[in-house]
Protein backbone atom coordinates (compact mmCIF):
# COMPACT_ATOMS: atom_id res chain seq x y z
CA UNK A 1 0.00 0.00 0.00
CA UNK A 2 1.62 3.21 -0.92
CA UNK A 3 2.66 5.93 1.48
CA UNK A 4 -0.61 8.54 2.18
CA UNK A 5 0.69 10.50 5.24
CA UNK A 6 4.34 10.10 6.56
CA UNK A 7 5.25 11.54 10.42
CA UNK A 8 8.32 13.38 11.19
CA UNK A 9 10.07 12.12 14.05
CA UNK A 10 12.27 15.01 14.22
CA UNK A 11 12.94 19.07 14.22
CA UNK A 12 14.38 21.78 12.73
CA UNK A 13 15.33 22.24 9.30
CA UNK A 14 15.08 18.17 8.32
CA UNK A 15 12.25 18.17 9.28
CA UNK A 16 11.01 20.82 7.20
CA UNK A 17 13.16 19.69 4.26
CA UNK A 18 11.05 16.39 4.85
CA UNK A 19 7.24 18.11 4.95
CA UNK A 20 8.47 20.14 1.32
CA UNK A 21 9.12 16.50 -0.43
CA UNK A 22 5.99 14.99 1.20
CA UNK A 23 3.96 18.01 -0.73
CA UNK A 24 5.85 17.37 -3.55
CA UNK A 25 4.21 13.72 -3.95
CA UNK A 26 1.21 14.48 -2.28
CA UNK A 27 1.48 12.74 0.91
CA UNK A 28 0.37 14.39 3.82
CA UNK A 29 2.66 15.04 6.74
CA UNK A 30 2.54 14.83 10.90
CA UNK A 31 5.22 16.50 12.72
CA UNK A 32 6.09 16.26 16.09
CA UNK A 33 7.22 18.86 18.52
CA UNK A 34 8.06 19.47 21.58
CA UNK A 35 7.58 22.34 24.23
CA UNK A 36 10.17 24.30 23.12
CA UNK A 37 9.12 24.17 19.62
CA UNK A 38 5.61 24.71 19.79
CA UNK A 39 5.98 27.78 17.34
CA UNK A 40 8.87 26.21 15.09
CA UNK A 41 8.20 26.11 11.25
CA UNK A 42 8.23 22.32 11.29
CA UNK A 43 4.97 22.25 13.45
CA UNK A 44 3.79 25.44 11.08
CA UNK A 45 4.28 23.74 7.94
CA UNK A 46 3.14 20.39 8.55
CA UNK A 47 -0.65 19.27 7.73
CA UNK A 48 -0.83 18.15 11.42
CA UNK A 49 0.95 18.68 14.41
CA UNK A 50 1.81 17.06 17.94
CA UNK A 51 3.09 17.66 20.85
CA UNK A 52 5.20 15.30 22.65
CA UNK A 53 6.72 16.51 25.68
CA UNK A 54 9.24 18.75 27.44
CA UNK A 55 12.23 20.44 25.67
CA UNK A 56 14.97 18.06 26.94
CA UNK A 57 15.40 15.40 23.89
CA UNK A 58 15.05 12.12 26.23
CA UNK A 59 11.70 13.35 27.38
CA UNK A 60 10.56 14.31 23.68
CA UNK A 61 12.22 13.63 20.80
CA UNK A 62 13.67 10.54 21.99
CA UNK A 63 10.72 9.00 23.36
CA UNK A 64 10.06 6.25 20.82
CA UNK A 65 6.57 5.46 22.25
CA UNK A 66 4.94 8.54 22.45
CA UNK A 67 6.02 9.16 18.74
CA UNK A 68 4.41 5.80 18.06
CA UNK A 69 1.42 6.58 19.54
CA UNK A 70 1.18 10.04 17.55
CA UNK A 71 1.63 7.49 14.38
CA UNK A 72 -1.29 5.66 15.56
CA UNK A 73 -4.01 8.96 16.50
CA UNK A 74 -2.86 10.30 13.13
CA UNK A 75 -3.42 7.63 10.95
CA UNK A 76 0.12 8.01 9.53
CA UNK A 77 1.45 5.31 7.32
CA UNK A 78 4.70 5.53 7.67
CA UNK A 79 7.59 7.52 9.76
CA UNK A 80 10.71 9.18 8.67
CA UNK A 81 13.56 9.76 11.48
CA UNK A 82 15.56 12.37 9.82
CA UNK A 83 19.17 12.53 11.18
CA UNK A 84 20.16 12.03 14.47
CA UNK A 85 17.68 11.30 17.88
CA UNK A 86 15.94 8.14 16.71
CA UNK A 87 17.23 7.73 12.96
CA UNK A 88 20.36 5.02 14.01
CA UNK A 89 18.87 2.88 16.76
CA UNK A 90 17.50 -0.16 15.27
CA UNK A 91 14.93 -1.08 18.26
CA UNK A 92 13.01 2.25 16.54
CA UNK A 93 12.99 0.79 13.32
CA UNK A 94 11.90 -2.48 14.72
CA UNK A 95 8.96 -0.97 16.93
CA UNK A 96 7.40 0.82 13.65
CA UNK A 97 7.98 -2.58 11.83
CA UNK A 98 5.64 -4.26 14.67
CA UNK A 99 3.42 -1.44 14.67
CA UNK A 100 2.80 -2.19 10.84
CA UNK A 101 4.51 1.31 9.69
CA UNK A 102 6.50 2.14 7.03
CA UNK A 103 10.26 2.68 8.23
CA UNK A 104 11.71 5.19 5.39
CA UNK A 105 15.47 4.27 6.41
CA UNK A 106 17.18 0.42 5.89
CA UNK A 107 15.98 -2.25 8.05
CA UNK A 108 16.75 -3.05 11.59
CA UNK A 109 18.88 -5.46 10.82
CA UNK A 110 21.38 -3.46 8.42
CA UNK A 111 21.11 -1.06 10.91
CA UNK A 112 22.19 -2.79 13.73
CA UNK A 113 24.96 -4.49 11.70
CA UNK A 114 26.37 -1.49 10.48
CA UNK A 115 26.21 0.56 13.67
CA UNK A 116 28.05 -2.03 15.93
CA UNK A 117 31.42 -0.63 14.39
CA UNK A 118 33.61 -4.02 15.03
CA UNK A 119 31.18 -6.39 13.15
CA UNK A 120 30.91 -3.45 9.90
CA UNK A 121 35.05 -3.82 9.86
CA UNK A 122 34.57 -7.97 9.84
CA UNK A 123 31.93 -7.35 7.21
CA UNK A 124 33.98 -5.25 5.38
CA UNK A 125 37.34 -7.66 5.51
CA UNK A 126 34.80 -10.43 4.40
CA UNK A 127 34.02 -8.82 1.07
CA UNK A 128 37.41 -7.31 0.09
CA UNK A 129 36.74 -4.24 1.08
CA UNK A 130 40.09 -1.98 1.88
CA UNK A 131 40.01 -1.25 6.07
CA UNK A 132 42.42 0.37 8.29
CA UNK A 133 45.29 -1.96 9.82
CA UNK A 134 43.83 -3.12 13.09
CA UNK A 135 42.10 -5.15 15.38
CA UNK A 136 38.73 -7.16 14.21
CA UNK A 137 37.22 -7.64 17.69
CA UNK A 138 37.18 -5.01 20.72
CA UNK A 139 40.05 -5.30 23.35
CA UNK A 140 39.49 -7.49 26.28
CA UNK A 141 42.24 -5.70 28.65
CA UNK A 142 45.28 -3.13 28.97
CA UNK A 143 47.73 -6.27 28.66
CA UNK A 144 46.06 -7.26 25.30
CA UNK A 145 45.94 -3.63 23.82
CA UNK A 146 49.27 -2.64 24.36
CA UNK A 147 50.26 -6.49 22.31
CA UNK A 148 48.22 -5.26 19.42
CA UNK A 149 48.88 -2.26 19.65
CA UNK A 150 52.90 -2.82 19.43
CA UNK A 151 51.92 -4.84 16.00
CA UNK A 152 50.65 -2.06 14.78
CA UNK A 153 52.37 0.02 15.75
CA UNK A 154 52.20 3.85 16.95
CA UNK A 155 50.28 6.26 16.85
CA UNK A 156 47.27 4.48 17.53
CA UNK A 157 43.36 5.38 17.50
CA UNK A 158 40.88 3.95 19.89
CA UNK A 159 37.37 3.85 18.89
CA UNK A 160 33.76 3.31 20.34
CA UNK A 161 32.34 -0.22 19.04
CA UNK A 162 28.57 1.46 18.51
CA UNK A 163 30.34 5.19 18.47
CA UNK A 164 30.33 7.56 16.17
CA UNK A 165 30.77 11.59 15.50
CA UNK A 166 34.15 11.47 17.42
CA UNK A 167 32.49 9.82 20.35
CA UNK A 168 34.55 7.67 22.53
CA UNK A 169 37.81 8.30 20.49
CA UNK A 170 41.34 8.73 21.35
CA UNK A 171 44.63 8.67 19.44
CA UNK A 172 47.54 6.97 21.76
CA UNK A 173 50.75 8.17 20.45
CA UNK A 174 53.09 6.13 23.02
CA UNK A 175 53.07 2.88 25.02
CA UNK A 176 52.72 5.46 28.15
CA UNK A 177 49.81 6.74 27.45
CA UNK A 178 48.13 3.71 26.21
CA UNK A 179 45.82 2.79 29.86
CA UNK A 180 44.87 5.77 30.14
CA UNK A 181 43.46 6.67 27.11
CA UNK A 182 41.51 3.30 26.77
CA UNK A 183 39.77 4.57 30.16
CA UNK A 184 38.45 7.29 28.83
CA UNK A 185 37.61 6.39 25.43
CA UNK A 186 35.63 3.53 27.26
CA UNK A 187 34.25 5.70 29.67
CA UNK A 188 33.15 8.35 27.05
CA UNK A 189 31.42 5.58 24.72
CA UNK A 190 29.44 4.08 28.05
CA UNK A 191 28.10 7.98 28.29
CA UNK A 192 27.47 8.22 25.03
CA UNK A 193 25.88 4.87 23.50
CA UNK A 194 25.29 2.70 26.85
CA UNK A 195 28.55 0.71 25.82
CA UNK A 196 32.00 1.20 26.26
CA UNK A 197 33.64 -1.63 24.18
CA UNK A 198 36.71 -0.26 22.15
CA UNK A 199 38.86 -1.53 19.04
CA UNK A 200 42.13 -0.58 18.00
CA UNK A 201 43.13 1.13 14.42
CA UNK A 202 46.38 2.02 12.93
CA UNK A 203 46.27 6.18 13.21
CA UNK A 204 46.66 7.28 9.76
CA UNK A 205 48.40 10.87 9.64
CA UNK A 206 47.21 13.62 7.24
CA UNK A 207 44.13 11.59 5.80
CA UNK A 208 41.26 13.08 3.89
CA UNK A 209 37.49 12.05 4.73
CA UNK A 210 35.91 11.24 1.68
CA UNK A 211 32.07 9.73 1.83
CA UNK A 212 30.30 7.67 -0.64
CA UNK A 213 26.30 8.57 -1.63
CA UNK A 214 24.44 5.32 -1.54
CA UNK A 215 20.66 4.60 -2.96
CA UNK A 216 19.66 0.76 -2.61
CA UNK A 217 16.31 -0.27 -3.45
CA UNK A 218 14.33 -3.75 -1.92
CA UNK A 219 14.72 -5.49 -4.77
CA UNK A 220 18.27 -5.78 -5.12
CA UNK A 221 19.77 -2.80 -6.39
CA UNK A 222 22.52 -0.68 -5.49
CA UNK A 223 23.71 2.98 -6.99
CA UNK A 224 26.40 5.23 -5.66
CA UNK A 225 25.75 9.10 -6.33
CA UNK A 226 29.50 10.13 -6.32
CA UNK A 227 31.45 11.52 -2.99
CA UNK A 228 31.20 14.12 -0.76
CA UNK A 229 34.88 15.61 0.91
CA UNK A 230 34.19 16.02 4.87
CA UNK A 231 37.34 16.98 5.93
CA UNK A 232 37.29 20.33 7.01
CA UNK A 233 35.89 19.25 10.54
CA UNK A 234 36.60 20.24 14.08
CA UNK A 235 36.74 17.35 16.95
CA UNK A 236 35.36 14.97 14.26
CA UNK A 237 32.09 16.80 13.25
CA UNK A 238 32.18 18.61 9.61
CA UNK A 239 32.34 22.13 8.77
CA UNK A 240 32.29 22.39 5.24
CA UNK A 241 31.42 19.68 2.55
CA UNK A 242 31.72 19.71 -0.86
CA UNK A 243 30.80 17.47 -4.21
CA UNK A 244 32.88 16.16 -6.02
CA UNK A 245 35.78 15.80 -3.98
CA UNK A 246 38.60 18.10 -6.07
CA UNK A 247 41.16 15.11 -5.64
CA UNK A 248 39.14 12.42 -7.13
CA UNK A 249 39.93 11.61 -10.54
CA UNK A 250 37.21 9.51 -12.58
CA UNK A 251 38.78 5.88 -12.71
CA UNK A 252 39.98 6.57 -8.18
CA UNK A 253 35.42 7.39 -7.80
CA UNK A 254 34.33 4.52 -10.26
CA UNK A 255 36.26 2.13 -7.65
CA UNK A 256 35.46 4.03 -4.40
CA UNK A 257 31.81 3.67 -5.54
CA UNK A 258 31.87 -0.04 -6.58
CA UNK A 259 33.30 -0.81 -3.41
CA UNK A 260 30.85 1.09 -1.71
CA UNK A 261 27.96 -0.06 -3.69
CA UNK A 262 29.53 -4.16 -2.75
CA UNK A 263 29.46 -3.32 1.07
CA UNK A 264 26.07 -2.04 1.23
CA UNK A 265 24.68 -5.66 -0.70
CA UNK A 266 26.69 -7.37 1.80
CA UNK A 267 24.72 -5.70 4.52
CA UNK A 268 21.31 -5.81 3.06
CA UNK A 269 21.37 -2.28 2.98
CA UNK A 270 17.93 -0.98 1.77
CA UNK A 271 17.09 2.95 1.52
CA UNK A 272 19.61 6.03 1.49
CA UNK A 273 23.14 5.58 3.04
CA UNK A 274 26.69 6.81 3.03
CA UNK A 275 29.58 4.90 3.49
CA UNK A 276 32.92 6.84 4.99
CA UNK A 277 36.49 6.41 3.43
CA UNK A 278 39.81 7.39 4.67
CA UNK A 279 41.73 8.88 1.75
CA UNK A 280 45.63 8.53 2.40
CA UNK A 281 48.32 11.27 0.72
CA UNK A 282 49.59 7.97 -1.44
CA UNK A 283 46.01 7.94 -2.51
CA UNK A 284 44.75 4.50 -0.87
CA UNK A 285 41.37 4.70 0.96
CA UNK A 286 40.16 2.70 3.50
CA UNK A 287 36.27 1.79 4.85
CA UNK A 288 35.80 4.14 8.21
CA UNK A 289 31.74 3.15 8.89
CA UNK A 290 28.72 3.18 7.29
CA UNK A 291 25.90 5.94 8.28
CA UNK A 292 22.45 3.97 7.99
CA UNK A 293 20.46 7.41 7.10
CA UNK A 294 20.66 10.38 5.57
CA UNK A 295 23.02 12.93 6.20
CA UNK A 296 23.28 16.84 6.88
CA UNK A 297 25.20 17.18 4.08
CA UNK A 298 22.83 15.77 1.11
CA UNK A 299 22.09 19.04 -0.12
CA UNK A 300 25.61 19.02 -2.19
CA UNK A 301 24.82 15.98 -3.94
CA UNK A 302 21.42 16.84 -5.07
CA UNK A 303 23.02 20.11 -6.42
CA UNK A 304 25.31 18.23 -8.86
CA UNK A 305 23.05 15.34 -9.66
CA UNK A 306 19.73 16.67 -9.68
CA UNK A 307 17.87 14.76 -7.67
CA UNK A 308 15.88 15.16 -4.69
CA UNK A 309 17.02 12.38 -1.86
CA UNK A 310 14.35 12.68 0.62
CA UNK A 311 11.96 11.63 -2.15
CA UNK A 312 14.22 8.61 -3.52
CA UNK A 313 14.01 7.60 -0.04
CA UNK A 314 10.54 7.68 0.42
CA UNK A 315 9.76 6.34 -3.25
CA UNK A 316 12.30 3.18 -1.59
CA UNK A 317 10.30 2.64 1.10
CA UNK A 318 7.13 2.72 -0.77
CA UNK A 319 8.71 -0.54 -2.58
CA UNK A 320 9.56 1.24 -6.01
CA UNK A 321 12.64 0.27 -7.87
CA UNK A 322 15.36 2.76 -8.23
CA UNK A 323 14.60 5.00 -11.22
CA UNK A 324 18.43 4.87 -12.08
CA UNK A 325 21.04 2.43 -13.15
CA UNK A 326 24.70 3.10 -12.05
CA UNK A 327 25.17 4.55 -15.92
CA UNK A 328 22.36 7.33 -16.30
CA UNK A 329 23.58 9.12 -13.02
CA UNK A 330 25.29 12.38 -14.26
CA UNK A 331 27.30 14.73 -12.42
CA UNK A 332 27.15 18.70 -13.27
CA UNK A 333 29.19 21.32 -11.29
CA UNK A 334 30.47 21.75 -7.98
CA UNK A 335 28.56 22.82 -4.95
CA UNK A 336 29.85 23.51 -1.59
CA UNK A 337 27.61 23.34 2.15
CA UNK A 338 28.63 25.33 5.33
CA UNK A 339 27.23 24.36 8.14
CA UNK A 340 26.08 27.70 10.19
CA UNK A 341 25.99 27.12 14.04
CA UNK A 342 25.12 29.55 16.68
CA UNK A 343 28.85 29.60 18.43
CA UNK A 344 31.40 31.86 19.31
CA UNK A 345 34.52 31.45 17.03
CA UNK A 346 36.29 33.53 18.77
CA UNK A 347 36.16 31.76 22.36
CA UNK A 348 36.40 28.09 21.13
CA UNK A 349 33.11 28.05 20.07
CA UNK A 350 31.13 28.41 22.97
CA UNK A 351 27.46 28.09 22.37
CA UNK A 352 25.32 31.27 21.15
CA UNK A 353 21.75 31.15 22.72
CA UNK A 354 19.05 33.78 22.57
CA UNK A 355 16.05 35.09 20.48
CA UNK A 356 16.81 35.83 16.82
CA UNK A 357 14.85 39.03 16.42
CA UNK A 358 16.07 39.55 12.47
CA UNK A 359 17.42 37.82 9.67
CA UNK A 360 19.29 38.72 6.31
CA UNK A 361 19.51 35.24 4.25
CA UNK A 362 21.43 35.57 1.23
CA UNK A 363 20.12 34.39 -2.08
CA UNK A 364 20.75 34.67 -6.14
CA UNK A 365 21.97 32.07 -8.81
CA UNK A 366 23.50 28.89 -7.26
CA UNK A 367 22.39 30.51 -3.78
CA UNK A 368 20.31 27.57 -1.27
CA UNK A 369 19.90 27.87 2.38
CA UNK A 370 18.01 25.18 4.32
CA UNK A 371 17.22 26.69 7.86
CA UNK A 372 14.09 26.22 10.06
CA UNK A 373 14.99 29.61 11.94
CA UNK A 374 12.89 32.89 11.76
CA UNK A 375 12.46 36.37 12.76
CA UNK A 376 11.78 35.74 16.56
CA UNK A 377 12.71 32.70 16.68
CA UNK A 378 14.73 31.46 19.69
CA UNK A 379 18.21 29.41 20.06
CA UNK A 380 18.16 27.25 23.13
CA UNK A 381 20.31 24.96 24.96
CA UNK A 382 18.06 21.88 24.36
CA UNK A 383 19.21 20.95 20.79
CA UNK A 384 22.11 20.88 18.20
CA UNK A 385 23.86 24.28 17.62
CA UNK A 386 23.22 24.38 14.25
CA UNK A 387 20.82 27.03 12.78
CA UNK A 388 21.14 26.74 8.92
CA UNK A 389 23.19 24.86 5.74
CA UNK A 390 23.86 27.18 3.62
CA UNK A 391 24.77 25.58 -0.15
CA UNK A 392 25.92 26.91 -3.13
CA UNK A 393 26.75 25.56 -6.52
CA UNK A 394 28.61 26.27 -9.75
CA UNK A 395 29.88 25.50 -12.75
CA UNK A 396 33.13 24.35 -11.04
CA UNK A 397 35.17 25.03 -7.79
CA UNK A 398 36.19 28.47 -7.92
CA UNK A 399 33.10 29.20 -8.99
CA UNK A 400 31.09 27.59 -6.15
CA UNK A 401 33.51 29.52 -3.53
CA UNK A 402 33.20 32.57 -4.86
CA UNK A 403 29.11 32.36 -4.41
CA UNK A 404 29.83 30.75 -0.86
CA UNK A 405 31.88 33.75 0.09
CA UNK A 406 29.61 36.18 -1.56
CA UNK A 407 26.21 34.69 0.33
CA UNK A 408 28.01 34.01 3.55
CA UNK A 409 29.11 37.90 3.35
CA UNK A 410 25.56 38.54 2.91
CA UNK A 411 24.28 36.26 5.81
CA UNK A 412 23.12 38.30 8.66
CA UNK A 413 21.82 37.05 12.45
CA UNK A 414 20.79 38.86 14.93
CA UNK A 415 20.52 38.33 18.41
CA UNK A 416 23.34 35.55 18.15
CA UNK A 417 26.83 34.83 17.32
CA UNK A 418 27.41 32.58 14.98
CA UNK A 419 30.74 30.27 12.70
CA UNK A 420 29.62 32.81 9.56
CA UNK A 421 33.42 34.64 10.38
CA UNK A 422 35.43 31.40 10.75
CA UNK A 423 33.78 29.91 7.87
CA UNK A 424 34.75 32.79 5.44
CA UNK A 425 37.89 32.96 6.98
CA UNK A 426 38.37 28.99 5.77
CA UNK A 427 37.15 29.79 2.69
CA UNK A 428 39.68 32.72 1.76
CA UNK A 429 42.83 30.63 2.95
CA UNK A 430 45.11 29.31 0.08
CA UNK A 431 45.02 26.04 1.51
CA UNK A 432 41.36 25.94 1.12
CA UNK A 433 41.41 27.05 -2.22
CA UNK A 434 44.02 25.53 -3.77
CA UNK A 435 42.22 22.03 -1.59
CA UNK A 436 45.38 21.16 0.29
CA UNK A 437 43.82 19.63 3.26
CA UNK A 438 43.33 17.73 5.33
CA UNK A 439 41.25 16.39 8.60
CA UNK A 440 43.65 18.47 10.56
CA UNK A 441 43.34 21.41 8.84
CA UNK A 442 40.76 23.37 11.43
CA UNK A 443 43.33 22.17 14.38
CA UNK A 444 46.11 24.03 12.22
CA UNK A 445 44.10 26.84 11.23
CA UNK A 446 44.03 28.86 14.44
CA UNK A 447 42.30 32.22 15.35
CA UNK A 448 39.84 33.40 12.40
CA UNK A 449 40.92 36.36 12.92
CA UNK A 450 44.35 36.00 12.03
CA UNK A 451 43.16 35.06 8.35
CA UNK A 452 39.75 36.89 7.76
CA UNK A 453 40.18 39.25 4.26
CA UNK A 454 39.49 42.86 5.65
CA UNK A 455 36.26 42.78 2.60
CA UNK A 456 34.98 40.28 4.26
CA UNK A 457 34.96 41.63 7.95
CA UNK A 458 33.76 44.59 6.41
CA UNK A 459 30.90 43.25 3.99
CA UNK A 460 29.55 41.15 7.93
CA UNK A 461 29.94 44.83 9.10
CA UNK A 462 27.44 46.14 6.86
CA UNK A 463 25.05 42.86 7.24
CA UNK A 464 25.20 43.39 11.22
CA UNK A 465 24.63 47.07 11.17
CA UNK A 466 21.02 45.99 8.92
CA UNK A 467 19.87 43.63 11.15
CA UNK A 468 20.55 45.76 14.61
CA UNK A 469 18.46 48.24 12.91
CA UNK A 470 16.00 45.43 12.32
CA UNK A 471 15.99 44.18 15.24
CA UNK A 472 15.87 47.65 16.84
CA UNK A 473 12.58 48.46 14.84
CA UNK A 474 11.00 44.74 16.15
CA UNK A 475 11.87 45.64 19.66
CA UNK A 476 9.74 48.58 19.71
CA UNK A 477 6.79 46.34 18.61
CA UNK A 478 7.99 43.55 20.21
CA UNK A 479 5.10 43.76 23.15
CA UNK A 480 2.05 43.70 20.31
CA UNK A 481 3.69 40.73 18.27
CA UNK A 482 4.69 38.22 21.64
CA UNK A 483 0.67 39.24 22.45
CA UNK A 484 -0.30 38.35 19.01
CA UNK A 485 2.41 34.93 18.54
CA UNK A 486 0.52 34.00 22.09
CA UNK A 487 -2.73 34.13 20.73
CA UNK A 488 -2.23 33.01 17.14
CA UNK A 489 -0.42 29.74 18.16
CA UNK A 490 -3.17 29.14 21.33
CA UNK A 491 -3.72 25.18 20.94
CA UNK A 492 -5.68 22.46 22.30
CA UNK A 493 -6.09 21.38 25.67
CA UNK A 494 -2.84 19.40 27.12
CA UNK A 495 -2.55 15.63 25.08
CA UNK A 496 -5.05 16.60 22.04
CA UNK A 497 -3.60 17.05 18.62
CA UNK A 498 -3.31 19.89 16.98
CA UNK A 499 -4.74 19.49 13.82
CA UNK A 500 -5.15 21.49 10.67
CA UNK A 501 -8.36 21.88 11.00
CA UNK A 502 -8.48 23.48 14.21
CA UNK A 503 -5.62 25.46 13.52
CA UNK A 504 -5.94 29.26 13.05
CA UNK A 505 -5.90 30.17 9.17
CA UNK A 506 -2.64 32.58 10.01
CA UNK A 507 -0.38 29.58 10.81
CA UNK A 508 -1.66 27.17 7.95
CA UNK A 509 0.94 27.02 5.58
Amino acid sequence: MPIRKLLIANRGEIALRIIRACRDLGIGSVAVYSAADRNALHVRYADEAYPIGPPPAPESYLRSAAILDVAHRAGADAIHPGYGFLSERAEFAEACRAAGLIFVGPPPEAIRLMGDKVAARRLAIAHDVPVVPGTEAEVQDATAAARIASEIGYPVLLKAAAGGGGKGMRVVRAPGELQDAIRAASGEATAAFGYGGVYIEKYLERVRHIEIQLLADSHGHCIHLGERECSIQRRHQKLIEESPSPVLDPATRAQMGAVAVRAALAAGYVNAGTIEFLFTPERQFYFLEMNTRLQVEHPVTELVTGLDLVQEQIRIANGEPLRLTQDQVRFHGHAIECRITAEDPDHNFMPSIGRIPAIAEPSGPGVRVDSAIYPGAEVSIYYDPMVAKLICWGEDRDQAIRRMRRALSEYGLAGILTNIPYQQAVLASPEFQAADFDTGFVERFGHPAAHTDPQDRAALQRIAVVAAAIAAHLDREQAAAQSAASHAVEGPAEGREWRQGGRPRSLRM
